[in-house]
């Protein structure tokens, strides 16, 4: 039990703690349950970018080995050294109740050939066509899987605050009031019971006095 004073001020104070602390963790809970159905569609979501990359790497090699038996193992190399590095990436960021989550922008503009059509022919286009696909999934897969490691962050800091205001507070408030509610309805019986003796011994008194009036 805390060091109070069973008055009414501090009654008052009390409770007006614990509207306010049921309030909060009203709002957390409902947070933490938003933040948890967000999380659980993300979570469907890079299991299935994750089977489509597994499937487009598949059709990427078969492409790459098809390119190496038509024009050779050695071309395909030195065309593959000829293409530059995807640096037309923008991470922003976007808020899921407050959580900043990074999205990345892909700049399809940056997406030209970059190595001329001697000793190249289709297949080359193919396998650079199909990378470029396997890379969007993996810019997503790179953006969803991110989003999800945060979500998780903050619903342990959710939960966790959730459950000290259900377990910790919440309760200690209550238990506070109750003693100063059950101090106090003491202490008014208390007064009552003293009152009416006072009034008991008062009315004795007069009683008393008027029959020694009588007398005299």
């Amino acid at each position: 039990m805390e060091k109070l004073t069973p008055t009414k001020a501090n009654l008052i104070k009390l409770k007006s703690m614990l509207v306010f602390s049921k309030k909060g963790y009203h709002l957390l809970d409902e947070k933490r349950s938003v933040l948890i159905l967000e999380m659980m569609s993300m979570i469907d979501e890079v299991k299935q970018i994750q089977k489509e990359v597994d499937e487009e790497f598949r059709s990427v090699h078969e492409a790459l080995q098809y390119a190496n038996v038509t024009i050779g193992a050695y071309a395909v190399d030195e065309i593959s050294l000829s293409i530059p590095k995807d640096e037309s990436l923008t991470i922003l960021n976007k808020s899921v109740m407050n959580v900043e989550i990074p999205t990345i922008k892909h700049d399809e503009t940056a997406n030209l050939p970059s190595y001329g059509f001697y000793r190249t022919n289709a297949s080359v286009d193919m396998v650079v066509v199909k990378m470029r696909g396997v890379l969007q999934l993996i810019y997503r897969l790179a953006e969803v899987e991110n989003a999800v490691f945060r979500l998780a962050v903050e619903i342990r800091k959710t939960s966790k605050r959730a459950n000290a205001l259900e377990r910790i507070r919440i309760p200690r408030l209550e238990t506070n009031a109750k003693w100063i509610e059950e101090f106090m309805e003491e202490k008014e019986r208390e007064d009552f019971f003293r009152l009416k003796r006072v009034k008991a011994k008062a009315k004795k008194k007069q009683m008393q006095s008027s029959l020694e009036k009588e007398e005299s």
